[in-house]
């Protein structure tokens, strides 16, 4: 049978519903997808999570209105675990009271050599850099004027002691004919002032060559003291002018002295040490190239002012010229000695709104003590308010409070840390009649 072509077409969908079913098709397939991959997630999420440890939001309200405690509080089963912390126990002993400061290396003495008479520098004994002893010829000058001089001095003397001679003799005779009323008094007295006047020539022609032997003497130049010479800055032939042309500077270097400030707060001490002998001082360079042990030997008399300390300086043996002018060493002196000083280290001090304390260990448990810091020096302090052989909390105490339970990192607490210089850590040696008293049975 043949088919009617109109009734085909109209069996047929549009464009457009196909369009539509196209989309329907693949949101569903999107869909579907979708949620498979979701259901695997969840699944997954749930297999590693587990139940949930923490308490649920509505599990506080609940817990502040029965007035049950959180987990971890208290001191039964849930209690908070105690804290991990470091301590160290408090020693009794000796503390020196170290004063430490900038210093310079000055000599003890350096001399500008300068020429005492203009003249012609004829020979250099010297070379820069070069040790001398006090007395040893430096320089040579030109001294031919000085030494025809010093001949004209001595011929002249010698001409006034041949007229001094003669008028002696003259006196003599005059005297003789007084005697026998041949002459006047007058005749006597005139022989006598030649004479006196003749003696008062040779005392002037004595003290001229006095005076020529001190220029030749200034014509050679020496070594005012034993020390080391610096820049020679003349050469043979080179005119100097009295006082004026400085030849060489000579340094003492042995002994040689350091210079530093004295805070005023430490003047009382440092001058009890001056009138004492001195108290120890050590400097120690500033390149690490040697430690070196003097004493104090000077105070200055006035306080500045602007800065509130008061200059001092300290001399030290330098024979192997270590110690050089000009260089920066650290001072440390001794000023006093705190006895029997309670001494913690000072990592143990928290400084609070109500001063300095720290954290003693008694039976377990933190108590906050109050102290007085009297001195710290190189990681330790000398404290009061604490007793010999309490330990104090070094390490963990920022998480400790009053009264928390704690428990020491190591089997035994630590002692203090020395100032001597020791590593943080190692134990203070205790006093001698400490350690004797302990070795007693």
């Amino acid at each position: 049978m043949r088919q009617n072509p109109s009734a085909s077409r109209a069996s047929e969908p549009s464009p457009a519903s196909a369009f539509w079913t196209r989309i329907d098709n693949t949101m569903t397939t999107t869909v579907r997808i979708l949620s498979t991959v979701l259901a695997c997630c969840t699944l997954a999420l749930s297999a590693c999570g587990g139940p949930s440890d923490a308490p649920s939001a509505s599990a506080a309200p609940e817990a502040s209105k029965t007035g049950a405690k959180p987990a971890g509080g208290g001191s039964g089963p849930g209690a908070a675990a105690p804290v991990t912390i470091t301590s160290a126990l408090a020693v009794a002993r000796d503390m020196p009271v170290v004063l430490k400061a900038t210093g310079t290396v000055v000599p003890s003495s350096s001399v500008d050599v300068k020429a005492q008479v203009t003249s012609v520098v004829t020979r250099v004994h010297v070379r820069e850099g070069q040790f001398v002893k006090a007395g040893e010829l430096l320089f040579t000058l030109d001294a031919r004027a000085e030494e025809a001089n010093a001949a004209k001095a001595r011929a002249q003397l010698a001409k006034n002691q041949v007229a001094l001679a003669d008028a002696q003799r003259q006196l003599a005779r005059a005297s003789q004919l007084l005697d026998q009323k041949f002459v006047s008094q007058g005749a006597v007295d005139s022989a006598q002032a030649l004479v006196d006047g003749l003696q008062a020539a040779l005392a002037v022609d004595g003290a001229a060559i006095d005076a020529v032997r001190v220029a030749l003497s200034n014509a050679r130049i020496v070594a005012p003291l034993t020390g080391r010479v610096g820049q020679v800055p003349v050469a043979v032939g080179n005119a100097v002018q009295a006082n004026v042309t400085t030849l060489v500077t000579v340094t003492q270097l042995d002994p040689i002295d350091v210079a530093f400030s004295l805070p005023q707060r430490n003047l009382s001490d440092g001058l009890a040490a001056l009138n004492n002998g001195g108290g120890a001082v050590s400097a120690t360079l500033a390149d690490g190239g040697g430690r070196f042990t003097g004493r104090l030997r000077f105070v200055d008399s006035l306080v500045d002012a602007g800065s509130g300390t008061v200059k001092a300086k300290a001399v030290f043996d330098n024979k192997d010229s270590q110690l050089w002018p000009g260089a920066f060493v650290e001072v440390a002196q001794v000023v006093r000695v705190i006895q029997g000083a309670v001494v913690v280290p000072q990592a143990a001090i928290i400084q609070s709104a109500r001063g300095a304390m720290v954290y003693v260990v008694e039976d377990g448990k933190a108590s906050a003590r109050a102290v007085q810091t009297l001195y710290a020096q190189d990681g330790e302090a000398a404290v009061s308010g604490v007793n010999v052989g309490d330990a104090v909390i070094v390490d963990g105490r920022q998480n400790v409070r009053p009264g928390s339970m704690v428990v020491e990192r190591a089997s035994e607490p630590q002692s203090a840390v020395s100032a001597e210089g020791q590593e943080r850590g190692k134990p203070l040696q205790p006093p001698a009649s400490e350690a004797a008293a302990a070795g007693k049975p």
